[in-house]
């Protein structure tokens, strides 16, 4: 089993993602028009997953609507600046998803700007997590309002434009934790586990009047943030990541071409459907390869004078790792 080193896993994965690693990738990762003309609105669209998705959509011809409650407008304008000058369109509405009445603007605005909407992604996702046995009430009921509450108001006032123009794709964006366990992850876990099946009701109850609704759920995805704390404590995660068959965390645009197939009409029979973008993590029981990774890699720190990091005193986390989130899921 290979063993990356930190610096070749973000190396490999850029190549992926970039398309310089052969002629075929990148003629398939060249800007085809693939959502011409299509409104897609994409919530917490100003960082990672959703800025990804954004951008990847507005290359491909859509017209996308960048969305986020609105705590940091100017990342927001920013993306749609680069959307933009890219030769897209763009336009940013403020939108707090856990507030109906926010909702119903952004519906609203696009409408009103673009004329219609073909596409909503919520990606949207907010809130802190724990164990059952400490999570406050309110920081579930944080997790709920902002990860399910908002599908449930972005979804009940997208629809009815979508069932009169008889097409439309929603994508919610759920995570690999959504169809498993995690040690202190309760609400998160619970909550995904929500999108994703509630993801294939609507696309039962609303696929004859042609709209489809899928669920796309990724493993670790490294982030803006992410890759800031991997800069600065390599070694601290990565055990983890290379429990994954394929050697490495999966990058944002791998994650934005796969909500970009869902979108286009390529996807136009995937319908209750659960796009799981995860390195093959969720494929594979993970003591089966435990013994061999740790084995390897203690290996290779010791012969670089580097201690085996161990857990802390809970077993859940590393010793020095301050991130209590997992939005990289």
């Amino acid at each position: 089993m290979a063993l990356y080193t930190p610096n070749a896993i973000w190396s490999e994965a850029a190549k992926i993602a970039v398309g310089l690693s052969s002629s075929i990738s990148r003629n398939f990762f060249a800007p085809r028009d693939r959502l011409k003309d299509k409104v897609a609105i994409i919530t917490g669209s100003t960082s990672g997953i959703g800025r990804a998705i954004a951008e990847l959509f507005g290359e491909e011809g859509a017209k996308v609507v960048v969305s986020a409650s609105g705590r940091r407008p100017k990342p927001g304008q920013e993306v749609v600046k680069g959307i933009k000058d890219k030769g897209g369109e763009a336009v940013w509405c403020k939108a707090d998803v856990r507030e109906k009445k926010d909702i119903k603007h952004l519906i609203s605005f696009t409408k009103d700007h673009f004329g219609g909407l073909d596409i909503l992604v919520n990606n949207a996702y907010g809130g802190k997590h724990g164990s059952i046995l400490d999570l406050p009430e309110d920081q579930w009921d944080e997790m709920f309002d902002t990860s399910l509450k908002s599908i449930y108001f972005s979804c009940k006032y997208a629809l009815p434009d979508m069932i009169k123009a008889k097409k439309g794709s929603i994508i919610n964006i759920a995570s690999m934790l959504g169809m498993s366990g995690y040690v202190g992850t309760v609400n998160y876990c619970a909550v995904k586990a929500a999108v994703i099946n509630l993801s294939r009701q609507l696309a039962v109850e609303f696929g004859r009047q042609g709209i489809r609704v899928n669920a796309i759920s990724p493993g670790r995805i490294v982030t803006e943030w992410k890759q800031e704390y991997l800069d600065k404590n390599p070694f601290a995660v990565r055990r983890q990541n290379s429990y994954y068959p394929l050697g490495r965390p999966g990058t944002l645009r791998e994650l934005a071409y796969a909500a970009l197939f869902i979108a286009s009409d390529e996807a136009s029979f995937i319908t209750g459907h659960n796009l799981v973008v995860d390195g093959g993590i969720t494929a594979e029981i993970s003591d089966s390869t435990a013994p061999v990774v740790e084995a390897g890699i203690r290996k290779e720190l010791a012969e670089q004078g580097i201690d085996w990091p161990e857990y802390d005193e809970k077993g859940t986390v590393f010793p020095g790792r301050e991130d209590k989130n997992v939005e990289d899921y």
